[in-house]
């Protein structure tokens, strides 16, 4: 192999390594949009800090490919930079394939995840099921009384299952925003195993009350239901209602959500009030091919 093609492998080399870290560095805001073109004192920018945060770690990755071919560290930094700056879209195009990369090593660990904990979203005994018990396909939903996109996001599971007899709704209180959304959640799952209750009335009339959502408005809404006050608040503290929201946490955490709403649906997990468009497309696939995605 020729001097040339020596120092063109150390530049590959270097660059891929520093890019990769660089990239992954919780400092780097110089990705945040992808889609905005780079002038070329942007390139030199980002290529001036990937070489002044990752020296070491270049310098590690270049030695392998210039090992036996004379090129010194200071021969390689010009090269660097000299290859990057004629063509300066080579880093968006490693960062779109880095981005596409992550995004189905997530989809992929979110498929292992939803299979390994099946009976834990399908099936916790304190969970509510709304819609049709029997239907063909389920959707699940991470939620907290007091998160705006909850609310915003309830009108679509309304919608869904007032079009789709089939739809099986699993409901999972995720209280995460305050010590407010926890007495709610407690009252709630008190209400989904109180045999008779009408929990449906009772979960729509928390999303038209104005202000906080605690205790209080949990139990009056309880008490719309027919239920006695004294009864669920004290049922709200048995250890049962504890280890159904316990549950829920584990659950959070093993497929790494964090926040609300969260919908499962097949082997995808959607964060975020997507819309019910997005929600009915994932359910149509799901009953297509068995995956949210059926062209994958």
């Amino acid at each position: 192999m020729s001097r040339s093609s020596l120092a063109l492998v150390a530049v590959i080399a270097a660059l891929v390594g520093a890019l990769a870290m660089f990239y992954f560095s919780p400092n780097n805001t110089m990705f945040a949009s992808t889609s905005s073109a780079m002038n070329e004192s942007d390139v030199r920018q980002i290529v001036e800090q990937m070489m002044a945060e990752q020296e070491a770690d270049v310098e590690t990755v270049t030695a392998v490919a210039v090992a036996g071919s004379g090129i010194s560290q200071e021969e390689i930094n010009p090269l660097i930079e000299n290859y990057l700056m004629a063509d300066p879209k080579i880093l968006q195009r490693v960062s779109n394939a880095l981005q596409e990369q992550l995004r189905l090593e997530e989809i992929e660990a979110a498929r292992v995840g939803l299979a390994a904990f099946a009976k834990e979203i399908y099936e916790e005994p304190g969970d509510e099921v709304v819609g049709n018990p029997d239907g063909d396909v389920t959707l699940v939903e991470f939620f907290d009384y007091n998160c705006v996109y909850c609310r915003r996001a309830m009108p679509d599971v309304v919608q869904l299952m007032a079009e789709d007899p089939n739809l099986r709704v699993v409901l999972k209180e995720f209280p995460i925003l305050s010590e407010a959304s926890v007495d709610a959640a407690r009252i709630g799952v008190a209400v989904a195993n109180t045999e008779g209750a009408d929990y449906w009335t009772f979960h729509e009339t928390l999303y038209t009350v104005r202000g906080q959502i605690d205790k209080e408005a949990a139990l009056a809404a309880a008490e719309k239901i027919g239920l006695n006050r004294v009864s669920i608040e004290l049922d709200s503290q048995s250890q049962s209602v504890t280890d159904t929201l316990q549950n829920a946490y584990s659950l959070a955490q093993s497929l790494n959500i964090t926040g609300t709403p969260a919908f499962i649906i097949g082997d995808q997990i959607i964060p975020g009030a997507v819309g019910v468009d997005a929600l009915r497309e994932a359910i149509s696939n799901v009953r297509e091919c068995g995956s949210t995605n059926c062209g994958a």
